[in-house]
């Protein structure tokens, strides 16, 4: 492709190294996915970032950056983030995955999962692009994006479809559904005796009779 580098991974604990993170693949069009664990450290969440496509780290920022507020207010002073190993654990297994699919172009990569861990939940949305992004660069890349070619695009859309897996399908194993239900074999009839009238009692005591005899 026209970059070096197919995929950039964000693995950084703080909104200042994100922004820069953010910058340089906006200048450079490089996709990357940006990965974190909450101060609390029960949630997590990894994003994919495509300039022009997908919303960038500026086009969203937190609130107290959106607020006019200092940055610094972010990260507060005495916690430690990202400080239960299983949380951070499973964010980067949920990364390393999406940058497998990503790379080798199969299944669906999200442009935004996350984790809660208290609820096990797994929400997953798109985020698009912000038109008042304050990154000139990312505004710029909202309109390349519009301005791609039909063609382009159906190319790309082609790409990200899900491959069929095992298409040579070596051994021709096939599945196949069946309407017909099976018939469930009847139980064998049991024999009758007919002991004409006598009951069972008495045909025990002549059985009795027939053994001493």
């Amino acid at each position: 492709g026209k970059s070096p580098v197919d995929l950039v991974l964000a693995c950084v604990d703080n909104y200042a190294a994100r922004m820069t993170i953010n910058q340089a693949c906006n200048e450079l069009d490089q996709t990357w996915m940006e990965s974190g664990v909450s101060e609390n450290a029960v949630s997590g969440h990894i994003q994919t970032m495509i300039p022009g496509r997908y919303a960038c780290f500026e086009c969203a920022p937190p609130m107290v950056v959106a607020a006019g507020e200092d940055e610094s207010k972010i990260k507060r002073e005495g916690v430690c983030a990202a400080s239960l190993p299983t949380t951070m654990g499973i964010t980067a297994g949920f990364l390393a995955q999406a940058t497998l699919k990503h790379l080798l172009k199969f299944g669906t990569v999200s442009n935004f999962l996350g984790y809660d861990a208290l609820g096990d939940f797994f929400p997953t949305y798109a985020m698009s692009p912000n038109p008042d992004c304050g990154s000139n660069q990312c505004r710029k890349r909202q309109q390349e994006w519009k301005d791609r070619p039909k063609e382009a695009e159906r190319e790309k859309k082609a790409e990200e479809a899900p491959a069929e897996l095992h298409p040579d399908n070596e051994w021709g194993i096939c599945v196949e559904e069946s309407t017909d239900a099976v018939a469930t074999p009847e139980p064998p009839e049991e024999p009758k005796v007919d002991t004409k009238g006598t009951s069972v009692a008495d045909l025990m005591a002549s059985f009795k009779k027939l053994s001493s005899g």
